[in-house]
């Protein structure tokens, strides 16, 4: 046997280990639970299973693929930066070919998935959010102006509006309201990120805001954005969508990502910019759950 062929044997067990790593499987994991939430936000009961599982299993087989388009475009950006060189196609675990059938056949089975026992609508849906984020995104947004982030976020704002699709059949305002949060939130949770690696985004030639206006304007479109994000986030309310269990909630969290955001603005360089970061992963999550807690336990509506 052959040392590579002896190679690819030890490793043939981790083999899968690749595959998983090449679908962000955190991210994914993010996708599933917002796309949850506007399934169980749409029903006054929960779905049945028969439903429920195959549109999660479908709408995160697509976010899937969509990962895998997105290492195979952006290798050789990733080669170049800390945080995604030891992904699996620049640390060489991976070959861009295997990578590329991957993505073909996850998406695949997500429309086959959607179309088979979910619904068309959903499919079409999850199907353009493939596009957005693996072409429109990846391939041309990213790559062309500092505002890749707030158009092609829109892609990654669909899951909840996924959901509420697959659960009802229909694009419904609430559901759309869902989209309006996560749109609005994208922005200061990438910059704020961006802040921090700017270096490598300069080096990668990815023209992302702090790289092409500076720092410091990045820090106030942040703090603008989260202004905005509290303003939108008591949309729900105003549209009889929530009452005071997610009010409240909603409040202080708005508050507290503006006041994140007011720290990054007022400390010098970078120093509050991955505290930002982090505390915008939190808030999303503490949100959606608000958006639950308040269903199934509020009824004190406005």
């Amino acid at each position: 046997m052959a040392i590579g062929e002896l190679s690819l044997a030890r490793d043939e067990p981790r083999s899968w280990r690749r595959y998983y790593d090449l679908t962000k499987p955190k991210v994914v994991m993010l996708i599933a639970f917002t796309a949850l939430v506007g399934m169980l936000l749409a029903m006054p009961d929960l779905p049945a299973w028969e439903l429920l599982v195959p549109a999660l299993i479908g709408i995160s087989l697509a976010a899937a693929a969509g990962a895998v388009v997105n290492h195979v475009v952006d290798q050789h950006i990733d080669a170049l930066m800390e945080r995604t060189r030891a992904r699996p196609l620049p640390a060489g675990r991976m070959d861009a070919p295997h990578a590329a059938a991957f993505a073909a056949l996850l998406a695949t089975a997500a429309m086959a998935v959607l179309l088979v026992w979910v619904n068309a609508l959903t499919a079409a849906l999850t199907f353009a959010a493939f596009l957005g984020y693996a072409v429109i995104y990846t391939v041309f947004l990213k790559r062309s102006t500092p505002q890749n982030i707030v158009w092609g976020g829109l892609a990654g704002a669909l899951p909840p509006l996924l959901g509420w699709t697959a659960a009802t059949g229909e694009v419904h305002t609430h559901g759309l309201l869902l989209v309006l949060l996560i749109f609005v939130w994208t922005p200061p949770h990438f910059w704020a990120l961006a802040i921090r690696r700017r270096a490598e985004y300069a080096r990668a030639g990815i023209p992302m805001l702090p790289v092409t206006h500076g720092v410091a304007f990045t820090k106030q479109q942040v703090f603008l954005y989260t202004l905005m994000l509290l303003a939108v986030s008591l949309m729900p309310v105003y549209a009889h969508m929530s009452g005071v269990i997610y009010l409240v909630g909603a409040v202080g969290l708005g508050l507290g990502f503006v006041y994140h955001a007011w720290r990054l603005l007022r400390e010098p360089g970078d120093a509050w910019a991955m505290r930002t970061f982090g505390y915008s992963i939190v808030y999303l999550q503490a949100m959606f759950a608000l958006l639950l807690a308040d269903h199934y336990l509020g009824g004190l509506a406005f």
